[in-house]
């Protein structure tokens, strides 16, 4: 009798812990608004600033209930070495600044993306550190791949947010791995790996076939597809650049989605992704939207994405929105206040060279690259609104950085004024209709089309 009794007691408690970890929905009559925001680099103090376009903004982020960043900057002073290879720009600022994005209302942010390894492991370990002391919840980094890939949660007064941040773009170095338990796992970033195919016509196919030949270069004699130098082609048409996420990375990563759904009120995923369509960095890779869906599959409520310092479009995906890109937030990279040698290398300059020498003559006095392009100054911070646990507004609020002013002047965000917003909406509303997505706008504001 005692036997049935203690089996029937754990089956009791069996379905008690299937009921808890089964995901509840928000009261109905609860509410969440998240401000979302793309990229942020941040060298300088944001809190000294008064104009009104600014502290505007500075409100609509604080008045949210959760409110995102990606954190595309590294803080030490300068105890770690630079590595032989970066993301780009060896990113790093002052400690202190972290507080900043603190005083400007931000609760979480992301850390997988091209710049965590700059400085190495310590560089990274370091701003995990300040990171943490200013009191933000960060995901995307860890001690080993499954720590890099865990979930984050914040707590507030009405909900609990869990944070999952990739990256696909990165130095490979910055990569996190595992261990078998016979030597230490390599910190490093939460990875998403994808696979690219080039299409090509039959007729291209024997000419690439033809010149490995040529080159000394193992090729099959016969076949729809080959590998040259690292790169797969196949016989297709039309012609093209196919990329899919690698399986093994979707797989684990959307497990943790799918726990992190189980143990929090909303999920949001960020990705940071520079990879567009051939020739067009305002089109997602085909492997992202892939990726997209799979996370909100498992159970994403906001799919969030930065990394090619432009907008890319929206998509609403079982009534879950997919911002492939909002672009900048802060994009202050032309102050950083060092940069290791190989950074003035290649532009011959010599041992009196200082910072503003490398950023003129990487941008050729300001006619190339980022400070003669007026989109990577131009974004949204979205303001997304949720009602017992369902969507129910997506606003989009058009921001400028200062294209076109001094460089100690631009990269600090401010509501743009109506002319321009007009404009940065209109762009929005172009990449977003291949997505079957609708944007209206009303007083300066963008408001996506829900499903009903």
């Amino acid at each position: 009798m005692r036997g049935r009794w203690l089996t029937f007691a754990l089956a009791l408690g069996v379905s008690a812990i299937t009921l808890a970890a089964a995901p509840q929905a928000p009261p109905a009559g609860s509410s969440l608004t998240m401000a979302l925001t793309g990229d942020s680099i941040i060298t300088r103090r944001l809190s000294v600033y008064q104009e009104a376009p600014f502290l505007r903004l500075i409100d609509l982020v604080r008045g949210a209930d959760v409110a995102f960043t990606n954190l595309e900057m590294l803080f030490h002073d300068y105890e770690p070495y630079p590595m032989n290879e970066s993301g780009g720009t060896y990113m790093r600022a002052d400690p202190a600044l972290v507080k900043e994005l603190v005083w400007a209302g931000f609760d979480l942010v992301s850390r997988a993306n091209n710049h965590q390894g700059d400085y190495g492991v310590l560089g990274m370990q370091l701003t995990t550190k300040y990171v943490a002391e200013a009191g933000l919840v960060q995901a995307g980094v860890g001690d080993s791949l499954p720590e890099a890939r865990e979930a984050k949660f914040l707590e507030t007064a009405k909900a609990r947010v869990a944070l999952i941040s990739v990256a696909s773009t990165f130095p490979d170095h910055a990569r996190a791995g595992r261990t078998r338990g016979d030597m230490p796992a390599r910190p490093g970033l939460n990875p998403l790996r994808f696979t690219t195919t080039y299409v090509v016509s039959r007729e291209r196919l024997e000419g690439l076939r033809a010149t490995m030949k040529e080159l000394g270069l193992r090729a099959p004699e016969t076949g729809d597809s080959l590998q040259m130098l690292g790169s797969r082609f196949v016989v297709g048409d039309p012609p093209g650049v196919r990329t899919e996420p690698l399986r093994e990375d979707v797989d684990e990563i959307t497990a943790v989605v799918s726990s992190a759904h189980r143990l929090a009120d909303y999920v949001i995923v960020a990705v940071h992704a520079h990879e567009g369509q051939t020739g067009d960095r305002t089109r997602p890779a085909d492997f992202l939207v892939t990726f997209a869906h799979a996370a909100v599959d498992a159970g994403a409520d906001v799919v969030t994405g930065q990394g090619p310092h432009v907008l890319r479009g929206i998509e609403i995906y079982k009534d879950t929105p997919i911002l492939y890109s909002l672009g900048d937030f802060i994009f202050e990279n032309e102050t950083l206040e060092r940069f290791p040698s190989e950074n003035y290398e290649p532009y011959h300059l010599g041992p009196l060279a200082q910072p503003a020498d490398f950023d003129d003559a990487r941008s050729a006095g300001g006619t190339r690259s980022f400070p003669a392009d007026p989109e990577i100054w131009q974004s949204v911070v979205a303001l997304a609104t949720w009602q017992g646990g369902r969507l129910a507004g997506l606003e989009l609020h058009p921001i400028t950085l200062g294209f076109g002013e001094p460089p100690a002047e631009r990269g600090r965000p401010m509501l743009a004024p109506p002319d321009l917003a007009a404009k940065i909406l209109a762009n929005l509303v172009e990449r977003s209709k291949p997505f079957g997505t609708t944007i209206t706008m009303e007083k300066g504001i963008g408001r996506v089309t829900l499903p009903q």
